[in-house]
Formats: structure tokens, sequence, C-alpha cells
């Protein structure tokens, strides 16, 4: 991955490592406006945070390093730059390729409207892009003559959507279709289905998107079309841990919040305006309580978490009820409320990241939970298979 890469500083043990992502999500863009401004000359926008992210990891990892410069403190601090979370799955491909094989405890964020360190399960999470190939004809003139690459693809989604009722109820199946012709009047000799297959058992995963393939190889044999995949992207379920997670609760609450200025107050009245769910305003200066969580998205920190103990906390660097991959999202991750969420997320991480060089205990204890939770005789094999990471993977689809 010409994007992703690993800055070090230090030597010795332990080996602490921060993730610091960055991407950006097509289709959406918007200003620092507080009313709906997309900023159309733009392909993508920042709707996730993960600017934010990528730096605020940046600022804690550089804190550390010159803390352990100071201090004289042995140990190493690793700071991991992973690109395409937004379904790349760059992580993933880091964790496969051994980059984590050597690290003691993972830390790591991400931008939300509140702020905790609650431990907090996700989705694993399956994806790929079906491409049917039929025969071009004339609609009207010779429709004898044309295979339809876009019923193809119409039929494997029927199919699917009948799955739906035959699968654990935790499971959720989206789609797009990424190509599907150019005219009524041309049969589509190419057409395309991009499908993410999610639960919270990565095994179910596994067997759910095989049932999705025979779906659509069913397709293309009633179609008279032919059929490839191509894996997008494979995400295991988040592991927490418990240990760190409540150290970096103990660690946010002595931080504290996000406490807005009267600009930011203006600022944050009106986008609430625009919210289905807002939140009181003051919750942002809060930190909400420890509980385990239930996360419906996916992210490739999970696989991290399956190899290495991780931590993770969000902070508002959104206005409260703000949901991710959204314009308010944007508009408060470009402006100073984003800014402050980030510096909370910094300090937090960094004091988390001190204990860990200095609490042997506390090391000890998260590696005692982690080795617990996966079980002795586990082994990582990764959704992805062994395929090249997908650079090309946000392509627009063609014939």
């Amino acid at each position: 991955m010409p994007t992703a890469f690993v800055a070090s500083w230090g030597s010795g043990l332990p080996v602490i490592g921060i993730l610091a992502e960055f991407d950006a999500l097509p289709g959406i863009t918007q200003d620092r406006s507080p009313e709906p401004t997309p900023l159309f000359e733009m392909r993508a926008g920042h709707a996730c945070g993960h600017h934010l992210f990528g730096t605020g990891s940046v600022a804690a990892a550089l804190a550390v390093k010159d803390w352990l410069a100071s201090s004289g403190t042995p140990g190493t601090i690793r700071l991991y730059g992973t690109p395409a979370e937004e379904g790349g799955a760059g992580k993933v491909y880091m964790v496969r390729g051994g980059l984590f094989s050597d690290v003691d405890a993972v830390l790591h964020w991400h931008p939300s409207g509140s702020n905790n360190a609650s431990p907090s399960t996700s989705l694993a999470n399956k994806s790929a892009k079906f491409r049917f190939h039929g025969i071009s004809a004339h609609a009207a003139g010779a429709p004898e003559e044309g295979r339809s690459a876009l019923d193809g693809v119409e039929a494997m989604n029927h199919m699917v959507n009948m799955l739906r009722e035959h699968v654990p109820q935790e499971t959720r199946i989206h789609y797009v279709i990424t190509a599907g012709g150019h005219a009524p009047n041309v049969i589509p000799d190419f057409a395309e289905v991009y499908y993410y297959v999610r639960n919270p058992e990565v095994e179910l995963v596994r067997s759910i998107f095989e049932r999705v393939v025979k779906a659509a190889e069913g397709a293309a044999m009633g179609t008279g079309t032919r059929m490839e995949y191509e894996v997008i992207h494979g995400l295991y379920a988040m592991l927490s841990n418990e240990v760190l997670q409540r150290r970096a609760q103990a660690n946010l609450e002595r931080v504290g919040g996000v406490a807005y200025d009267d600009a930011e107050t203006g600022f944050a009245e009106i986008v609430q305006q625009s919210l289905v769910n807002p939140m009181p305003l003051e919750s942002a200066a809060e930190v909400q309580p420890y509980m385990p969580r239930k996360g419906g998205g996916s992210t490739d920190v999970a696989d991290v978490s399956w190899v290495v103990p991780t931590v993770g906390i969000v902070t508002a660097t959104w206005v409260p009820g703000t949901p991710a991959h959204s314009w308010q999202a944007i508009a408060a991750g470009g402006m100073s409320i984003g800014n402050k969420g980030m510096i909370v997320a910094a300090k937090t991480l960094a004091m988390t990241m001190v204990d860990l060089f200095v609490d042997a205990e506390l090391l000890a204890a998260a590696t005692a939970e982690y080795r617990e939770s996966v079980g002795g005789d586990f082994e990582y094999v990764s959704l992805v298979g062994d395929r090249d990471p997908p650079l090309d993977y946000r392509r627009r689809a063609g014939g």
C-alpha cells in the first residue's frame, strides 16, 4: 500500500502502537458551514472524521516520544499510518503482513458526537463486487440475440433478498448496483453489484457470504450470463479489552470533554436544527459513563484487536447527535469544534500510553485478558484471503 507507513521511536520493550487513520468518503462533501453547503468541485469529504483521527494520533505519538526522550524511559512507540478504512480494509493487510506481531498493545480513537471509552463491539464484514458479463443486442430489434448482464444482477439481488428470511437476525446484507448499462434500448453486456455481508460472528459471515456467491452463480446460470466476483474487503468483529478500556476511561475523565465558546455554540445550534436526534449541547463537555456498547458498523481496527490487546476511545468532534457519514460531521470536523475534540483524544491517548510504559502490571493484565478472550488455539486467518490490497477499489465500474 503506497500510502501506508510505520514510524517508530525508542528501543526495547514494551512496544506500544497507535493507529493513525486517514481516509475520506466519496459522494459527500461540505464546506465549514452549519447549513448544507456541498463543494461540488470535490469528490470526497471527511464525513467520518479520519483527518482528525490521523492528526490526533500523530499528536499523541509525538507527545509520548518527547516524554520518552526526556524521562529516559525504555520502550518503543510505533505509529501506524493506516489508509482505506472505508471499504479498503487497509489494516487487515498490515495485520496479515505481521506488522503487529511484536507489539504489546495498540491504541486508537474515533471522532464522534460524545466522549467515552466504553468497550464496544462491531460487526464482522465481508464485501465483494459481483460482475456479470452478457451479450449486447438491440433491445427491440433483436432481443433474442442478447443476454442481459443487468438481468443477472437483478436475479441475484432478488435471490439474496429472499435469503434474508433464512439467516440469523443479527445479519446485515447491503448492496448497490454500480453499473447497469447506459441506454434502455441496448441490452447491457456488463453489470456490477457491490455487496456487504455482516454478522457479529466471523464464521457466520464466511458461511453467509458463500450463500450469496451461490445466489450469484444461480443468477448467471438462469440468465445465460457469466459471473465473476472480487473480494474487496473482510473484517473481524471488534475484540474488547476491558483492562485497557477502564484505564482509558479514567484518563478521559481526567482530561474532560469539549467546552464550546460563544461562536461554537452558535454554530452548533444551527447544525442541531438539521439533526434527526439532536442531543443537549452541554453533553459535549461530559464524559459518558462506562458501559459495554453494541456497535452496528464494521472497522478494520477489529482485525488488529484479534492479534494484540487493543483499546479505543471516541471524543466529541461533532455536534452532539450528529451521525457519522453526514454533512454535519464534515462541517464540525472542519472547524474548531472538531479540533477541540481531537485534542481531547490526543491527550487521553498519550496519558494511556504513558501508563502502559510505566505500569507493567497494567500491561500484563491486558495481555492475560486478551489471551483468555482469543483462546489458546486461535490462529488469525484474514477474510480477504491472499489477495493484494485493492488499490483501485474506488474505481468506477465499466464494461
